[in-house]
């Protein structure tokens, strides 16, 4: 299967390196290109692209409001949030307006093409370690909930289910869930599936980041 790219970047030589990597992996296709958030909105409903690569500054619409509104006229792209070290604030609302995860500027080839292939697998690109780094580093972007629970969809969940989301929301993998909880690591990917599909979320960082805003997960 092609998998097929949108790029978003008011950058034009960030944009053509980009389109040069895609262009050379056999299951990569780039299919447009954004210099702006309204552009990149228009493409992604005209293309449909698997994965849009977003960039959060650019002219006009912003990359997060870009994303929200990407994800509400395609819903079934995923949005890859393109940032830098000083931008971690950006990358949590990114995640929150349904980005499926976060990439570096000056991330290497290899690991914008892996990011992109488990993306499009329906994977999040965050991995544990860098989900507990990401929650230390935005916790005081996270917005303060009413209390703990508020969000009634919890209320969808089994005890066991509920163990498992407070576990994923802390950044543990589905191993370090297995080895607390004393599961079977497939048991802890069922329970998973099971909880994105009742909490209706689009994949593990959402999990993570309804944890902590429903304050599943005390704050710090």
């Amino acid at each position: 299967m092609t998998i097929r790219i949108l790029i978003a970047d008011d950058e034009a030589l960030l944009r053509m390196a980009f389109s040069t990597v895609l262009e050379a992996q056999p299951d990569m296709a780039p299919v447009g290109e954004a210099a702006d958030g309204t552009q990149a909105v228009r493409l992604a409903r005209e293309l449909r692209p698997d994965v849009v690569l977003m960039d959060v500054r650019m002219p006009g619409t912003d990359g997060i409001e870009a994303t929200r509104q990407v994800i509400r006229v395609s819903p079934r792209s995923r949005v890859l949030i393109l940032t830098t070290f000083d931008l971690d604030e950006y990358a949590f609302a990114g995640l929150n307006a349904g980005a499926s995860g976060f990439l570096l500027k000056n991330t290497r080839p290899e690991e914008l093409l892996t990011a992109i292939r488990s993306v499009a697998a329906g994977d999040a690109v965050v991995s544990p370690r860098i989900t507990r780094r990401l929650l230390e580093n935005l916790r005081p972007h996270i917005p303060d909930g009413s209390g703990a629970d508020h969000d009634e969809r919890l209320s969808r969940l089994s005890a066991r289910e509920r163990e498992v989301l407070i576990q994923v929301g802390r950044g543990l993998s589905n191993t370090e869930i297995a080895a607390t909880l004393y599961l079977a690591e497939a048991t802890v990917k069922s329970h998973l599936g099971r909880i994105l599909q009742k909490l209706e979320l689009r994949d593990r960082i959402q999990a993570v980041i309804l944890a902590h805003e429903s304050r599943l997960i005390p704050p710090v």
